[in-house]
Formats: C-alpha cells, sequence, structure tokens
C-alpha cells in the first residue's frame, strides 16, 4: 500500500532518498575501486593492462586506420568487430568472433592469449590455434603500414583453413 498523499513521490517510494546523476556516478566509482582493491589491482595498474578500446581514426571504403600499436597488447574495435593484435614486431587485425561459433573472443592477458568464453578454444597472440572445438586459427583481415597508422581492409577477412597464403600474409612486420 503507498501513500497517496501529495507529499509522496509519484512512484510511492516513501522514506527513500531520491540521488541524481553525479551521486549515482561517485558511487558507481567507488565501487569499482573497492573491487580493483579487493582483488588486489590498484587502479593504476588497471590502466596498465594490454587491452585497450579502441575507435578506427579514419574509415574510407571499408577500410579503417588505427594507430600503430607502441607496445605487445590487443586493442579492440567492437564499431567495427575488429581486433588489432601487437606481439614484438608483428601487428595483426582479427575478426572478433571465434571461427567455432561466432562467440566474441577475449584477450587472457595472464596467459598471453586469446580465448573463446563459450567452448573454451585458445589462440596464440597471432591467431595461430592452440586447442579446443575450434578447428582452424583465428580469421585475419588483411592489413598493411600506412605512414604511421595500420591500414585494415574489412572486405578481407581470410581463413586460415581456406585461405593459407593470404592468412599468413596478413600480417605488417614492425621495422
Amino acid at each position: 500500500m503507498t501513500d497517496s498523499s501529495p507529499s509522496a513521490p509519484a512512484d510511492g517510494c516513501t522514506g527513500c532518498t531520491l540521488h541524481d546523476r553525479r551521486d549515482f556516478l561517485i558511487e558507481a566509482l567507488r565501487a569499482g575501486a573497492a573491487a580493483l582493491a579487493a582483488i588486489g589491482m590498484a587502479p593504476a595498474d588497471a590502466d596498465a593492462m594490454p587491452l585497450r578500446w579502441i575507435s578506427a581514426l579514419a574509415a574510407r571504403g571499408q577500410e579503417r586506420t588505427y594507430p600503430v600499436p607502441a607496445t605487445d597488447g590487443v586493442q579492440i574495435d567492437k564499431a567495427n568487430d575488429v581486433i588489432l593484435a601487437r606481439s614484438g614486431k608483428s601487428v595483426f587485425a582479427f575478426g572478433l568472433a571465434c571461427p567455432h561459433q561466432n562467440t566474441a573472443l577475449r584477450w587472457d592477458a595472464g596467459n598471453n592469449r586469446f580465448q573463446c568464453p563459450k567452448h573454451k578454444s585458445k589462440y596464440r597472440p597471432d591467431g595461430t590455434f592452440i586447442e579446443g572445438r575450434a578447428t582452424r586459427g583465428m580469421d585475419r583481415y588483411a592489413v598493411r603500414l600506412a605512414g604511421t597508422a595500420i591500414a585494415v581492409d574489412l572486405d578481407k577477412l581470410y581463413q586460415e583453413d581456406t585461405d593459407l597464403s593470404q592468412w599468413q600474409q596478413a600480417v605488417v612486420t614492425l621495422p
């Protein structure tokens, strides 16, 4: 039963403190910091993890350009379903989906590999299949060095089992 007096809130919640957006965001940030502290990770360490969310710098037709990754790690552009990965002097662009059943792949920084959360297929940083239900490596996009950027051609996605030659060449080797 709700209080229908003129001073009662419209949602019937008497005695509740309604917070504005700023209070909510502050509480959410505090909760996030507490969660990081609980697992032993300082906020500065969270920024140093080798996974970043990115957006394309530019688009021309089906080509997207991204900054050359400065260090080893993984960058994900969810808007274009692209994973950009640097390992040593090699840079690869992968499709975001596992080749087994199209589940979005995840980067497992602790083990330096990609993993499918659905059926646990595992892949090396270059997309080579390690183990699991998948039967091939991660699908690679055609890539090229374009000045100080990596250009990814979204029209050219190669599968290791059917396009082996193109799949092997879909890498940028940095100087």
